[in-house]
């Protein structure tokens, strides 16, 4: 007991208290509006006002003002007639930019969803709300807008945004991770409770690691894909983002289920994950990859993982050594099927039917192509449809695409064998504390290799979840910085995560919020 206690005194130290509506859990808050404690209005005013106060960091792009509004008034219309309120009843949210949106633009972090003009801002707009906003609307949530995020989810760092990079509420000259870095921020620095992110390769887990928050990756077909820009079709999930494990699952529990539009969604029954952060995890196996200890892990990284682990194990909990002996591939892997799928996907966005359209003078349909994606697309993701072009081309994909397929069912039998011994597996989410921004952004090797510990789960189709491990600064010569503590399950385990991430949770005390100045 004396390093969670240890735990707890540098956690409560210099946190923020809990006095803000944007503090509490969802549930608390979402019971105060159904009461009528507080109006859904007051929560949205309270949410905007939070927003622009904190404009600096970045996390947002796009604000829905006057429709917020508008549906929080409806809310409390409704409550005022005594008719039921949905789940989360006023409870704002973030969505990630490449999440549509009826009423507010949906740009994937890049100008190539512009709808004209120079000016970024005026985005493409979707006629439809993805599938995971549609569930979210029926249970009276507040839309408040669209949340930074790295152009077309391609990056670690939420650096290669058209909007420019947003910054970490812990220390504004560090990367919040990426992709979902603006979802990750809107919660950590209390802008909004909860918020959504999609994950491809770690781009909920890893920001939600570097930022001090819970971020959920589902399993692959547990939550509807409908409405979300397709980058890596057999790798994306959307999931949640919170500053506590009961948010974080009562999030899920609304976006989570069979979707029509969405055909590789599953037809499966979906456990009640609010419950299941008050199961009881004694006798529970967790597995300890060696692979996810070896050369270049922050040693106060390691250290944070371990004393977690240990704590664990003092809740009840069995440890096991594992190996997983395909994981030092998984990066090479990642970047030959992610870029291929999306050099195929990415190829809708031409200046023809949508966004931006640069059309020189006397150009045929070709040049016109040509010139809208070099204006449209950066640098990285220019980086990743060439390369994934290349993987997918004649007299390269056999020896590039198609190995790093079979490479990729090689690293899911590496968990299928892990998960018949053990019931989650614990590890890092990332090598290191958040970096500098600016520090790998011209070495994509570098920027690549900081997402290591979370691709695999994205090739094998798991689920996971991040939860704060005690922050690093226990040496004079080093800063607190948030360290992220991964859980990874079998497919539609879900439940089993969101009991050890709550017994956790529950050891330490609770997570802190960064000291966040306007």
């Amino acid at each position: 007991m004396t390093v969670l206690l240890q735990f707890r005194h540098l956690w409560t130290k210099g946190s923020l208290k809990l006095e803000s509506l944007l503090d509490i859990p969802i549930s608390e808050l979402a019971d105060r509006v159904v009461k009528g404690a507080v109006s859904a209005e007051t929560v949205a005013r309270e949410s905007l006002a939070a927003i622009a106060a904190l404009s600096s960091l970045n996390a947002f792009v796009h604000i829905s003002t006057d429709a917020v509004l508008e549906s929080a008034r409806a809310i409390d219309h409704k409550r005022l007639r005594g008719e039921r309120l949905g789940r989360l009843a006023g409870v704002p949210i973030g969505i990630k930019d490449a999440i549509c949106t009826i009423d507010a633009p949906t740009t994937c972090g890049s100008r190539i969803l512009q709808q004209g003009g120079k000016s970024v801002a005026r985005g493409w707009q979707a006629p439809f709300d993805a599938t995971v906003v549609e569930r979210l609307r029926q249970e009276d949530a507040l839309v408040i807008g669209k949340t930074n995020m790295d152009e077309f989810a391609m990056g670690s760092s939420t650096e290669t945004s058209a909007y420019g990079p947003t910054l970490n509420p812990w220390d504004r000259t560090r990367i919040p991770g990426g992709s979902s870095g603006g979802s990750a921020v809107a919660v950590a620095a209390r802008m909004t409770p909860v918020s959504l992110g999609s994950d491809t390769g770690g781009s909920i887990r890893q920001p939600a690691g570097l930022c001090g928050v819970v971020g959920v990756r589902p399993s692959y077909g547990r939550v509807s894909r409908y409405g979300l820009v397709a980058f890596g079709s057999s790798l994306e999930q959307i999931g949640p983002f919170a500053n506590d494990v009961r948010s974080a699952a009562r999030v899920l529990n609304v976006i989570a289920g069979r979707d029509d539009h969405d055909s590789t969604t599953a037809v499966r029954p979906i456990p009640d994950y609010e419950s299941a952060c008050r199961r009881n995890v004694v006798g529970l196996k967790l597995g300890i990859p060696e692979e996810y200890f070896g050369d270049g892990l922050d040693s106060e990284v390691e250290s944070s993982v371990r004393d977690a682990i240990a704590a664990l194990r003092d809740a009840g909990c069995e440890i096991k050594n594992i190996r997983l002996p395909h994981t030092p591939y998984g990066v090479a892997t990642y970047y030959i099927v992610a870029t291929a799928e999306a050099s195929s996907n990415l190829a809708r966005f031409d200046g023809v039917r949508f966004g931006l359209r640069i059309e020189p003078p006397g150009a045929d349909l070709q040049e016109l192509y040509g010139a809208t994606r070099d204006a449209g697309f950066g640098p990285e993701a220019k980086r990743r449809i060439l390369l994934g072009t290349y993987v997918l081309s004649a007299g390269y994909y056999e020896a590039y695409y198609k190995k790093a397929q079979q490479v990729r069912t090689l690293i899911r039998e590496d968990f299928e064998r892990a998960f018949k011994v053990v019931d989650a597996i614990v590890a890092p989410i990332s090598p290191t504390p958040p970096f500098v921004l600016g520090q790998h952004v011209n070495d994509p090797l570098a920027m690549y290799l900081s997402d290591i510990y979370t691709l695999p789960c994205n090739l094998a189709g798991l689920c996971g979840i991040s939860v704060p491990a005690r922050p690093t600064g226990r040496r004079s010569d080093r800063p607190s910085l948030p360290v992220g503590l991964q859980i990874l399950g079998c497919p539609f385990n879900e439940d089993t995560l969101f009991a050890l991430a709550a017994t956790w949770e529950n050891l330490c005390g609770g997570f802190p919020a960064p000291k966040t100045n306007p």
